[in-house]
């Protein structure tokens, strides 16, 4: 059977109504007793082989020609020297050494050209395949993949679409069902805050119940229904020992150091276990990328050794777990920043070429696809598209581009809007 997300918000309820259901809830959580290593070494068959997406996202666009492209001696080219890595050919930032080290799991894709330079409608296109439209609201990676994917593991309990530790792109008109579960690094699900003990809830539980009852028996319509199936799965999600995947803390001390204990290394490592519990869609913010000021110390100092850290113990312990095949690893976001530095040391908002990372799933490894030029100001091979993206990374989980949905207002919308795969990313 089909999981029904409590993110499903029915008719004559509001957020805020449902949001108070929620909390009460929550209190309800059994104390968890900790994930061991049998359980993670040893997880179900079923939820291992199950295709799911990791997608990182880098909000604020990040100087991918200082991380995956760099252009040693060119005017453009900065500080920052190139190292070689585990796959052959492929050089990247020195800042990075340890995904140098995990770069026979990865490609690159270095021939990306769009066109939004602007943070809030680069965000919607790299999460839908869409450029904004008044009209229609599309939905992100994590609603569509969730919509697809989610039938896989008729055991879990949990959101199929988790975001960490920032709100993604929603569900379009795929509906609330399919919208993000959000929660910050430590696990925490945002509005949840109790400030109650455990009798008091109980007791507002069993007068609700009560309430419920009567409403329901009064035959007041379907609403009154649906309202209380959103309490009951409220309470089994928060009572389901399936919430244990959200606690990091749980893991070893070595596990976690391997992550680093920032706020995305955290992320990171509950992508993890979110994946491993059935989850099919995570996605991981880091921002901070907007450096129009001081960009090579930011890198250099913060920046770079977070996501270093984190995404190559990702990659490593998902490769370790038996993982990696059936899971769809992408780094990007809403755009890059330009060749040219800025008087402020900084580089401004930049479109035209610039590189997108995937790896896992059904993706070659080991590979970069595309070029730009010497001073990295141009595309010179094929040039690729967010929508381009999307479809690849559908291909590589096995997902059908035949698929098409309609939209709220009666239109057939085809899947990652008819976007190309990018051949060369599959053998």
């Amino acid at each position: 059977m089909p999981i029904t997300p409590i993110t499903s918000v029915p008719d004559g309820m509001n957020r805020r109504h449902f949001m108070s259901h929620l909390a009460g809830a929550a209190a309800l959580a059994a104390p968890a007793t900790a994930f061991t290593n049998t359980l993670l070494a040893n997880a179900p068959d079923m939820q291992k082989r199950h295709k799911a997406a990791i997608l990182l996202w880098m909000g604020g666009g990040p100087s991918t020609m200082d991380i995956w492209d760099l252009k040693p001696g060119a005017a453009t080219g900065g500080p920052f020297k190139q190292i070689s890595t585990s796959a052959d050919g492929i050089a990247i930032s020195e800042h990075m050494p340890l995904m140098a080290q995990q770069m026979h799991q990865m490609a690159i894709v270095r021939s990306m050209s769009t066109r939004e330079a602007d943070h809030m409608r680069g965000r919607y296109y790299m999460h839908t395949g869409y450029v904004p439209n008044p009209n229609v609201e599309h939905p992100s990676y994590g609603a569509v993949i969730a919509h697809e994917l989610a039938a896989q593991v008729p055991s879990l309990e949990i959101p199929p679409f988790v975001s960490v530790g920032g709100g993604s792109v929603g569900p379009g008109f795929l509906g609330m069902t399919w919208a993000p579960f959000v929660v910050d690094s430590s696990g925490r699900v945002r509005n949840l805050d109790m400030g109650i003990d455990q009798t008091r809830v109980n007791q507002r539980l069993e007068m609700l119940a009560t309430i419920e009852k009567r409403f329901i028996g009064e035959e007041r319509g379907g609403s009154a229904r649906d309202h209380a199936k959103v309490l009951d799965r409220t309470i089994k999600l928060m009572t389901s020992d399936q919430m244990q995947a959200f606690k990091v803390d749980q893991e070893p001390e070595e596990v976690r150091e391997r992550y680093g204990t920032t706020g995305f290394g955290r992320g990171c490592l509950m992508a993890r276990r979110l994946v491993e519990q059935g989850v099919p869609f995570v996605e991981v913010d880091l921002g901070g990328w907007d450096n129009h000021q001081g960009i090579f110390p930011t890198l250099a100092d913060n920046k770079l050794p977070e996501l270093d850290k984190a995404m190559s113990a990702l990659v490593e312990d998902l490769v370790q777990r038996g993982l990696y095949d059936d899971t769809a690893v992408i780094w990007m976001g809403e755009f890059s920043r330009t060749p040219n530095i800025n008087g402020d040391g900084g580089r401004d908002h930049w479109a035209r070429s610039w590189s997108v990372v995937v790896g896992g799933a059904g993706f070659r490894r080991g590979v970069v696809v595309g070029e730009t030029s010497s001073d990295g100001k141009e595309v010179v091979t094929e040039p690729y598209s967010s929508q381009d993206v999307m479809a690849s990374v559908l291909k590589s989980l096995g997902i059908s581009l035949e698929t098409t949905f309609t939209a709220t207002n009666g239109r057939p919308m085809k899947i990652a809007n008819a976007g190309r795969v990018i051949q060369d990313l599959f053998a």
